[in-house]
């Protein structure tokens, strides 16, 4: 593989090239799941929420670029547990919302090291908890999670009437 970078960025300076790799991931999602909704229909809100969490609950983009073109991205931010909490208090929690890598460079280890990139940024600052939804016909996803230590704790049922 070319050269590997990973990259910090601000999404509401980079909201082209985030939102291009959002609708890409939105794309893959709607084929495993037919009640996710078009990205043209969803776009400005779900990039308002993105830019806001980036914002105001310590969000990091990181973007993997090879030989200066972007390749992928992770997202994720930080969740207060509050009075709802079932679980040991663990303090804050990092969320991982969302993450993609390009056709042309999968396979290559790139979202494995963007996701540990923001792993250690977040653990360096204290965190001990992750957290990350998956759609249930994501099976490599849940492959490459199993294989980075998570486990399943919950399932999410759903009923559409």
């Amino acid at each position: 593989m070319a050269e590997m970078v990973i990259k910090p960025v601000l999404i509401e300076e980079e909201y082209g090239l985030i939102s291009n790799m959002m609708a890409g991931l939105h794309a893959n999602e709607q084929l495993l799941n037919p009640n996710t909704a078009p990205w043209s229909e969803i776009e400005s809100a779900y990039m308002r929420h993105v830019i806001e969490m980036q914002n105001e609950c310590a969000g990091v983009c990181l973007v993997a670029f090879v030989d200066e073109y972007p390749a992928g991205f992770i997202f994720g931010y930080l969740e207060e547990q509050d009075d709802s909490r079932i679980e040991v208090d663990t303090g804050d929690i990092l969320y991982v919302s969302d993450g993609y890598v390009y056709h042309t460079y999968r396979r290559l280890g790139i979202y494995r090291k963007l996701n540990d990139a923001l792993e250690q940024h977040f653990t360096a600052d204290g965190v001990r908890r992750i957290t990350r939804f998956t759609l249930a016909a994501n099976v490599a996803m849940q492959h490459f999670l199993e294989s980075e230590g998570y486990k399943v704790t919950r399932f999410l049922y759903e009923k559409w009437l």
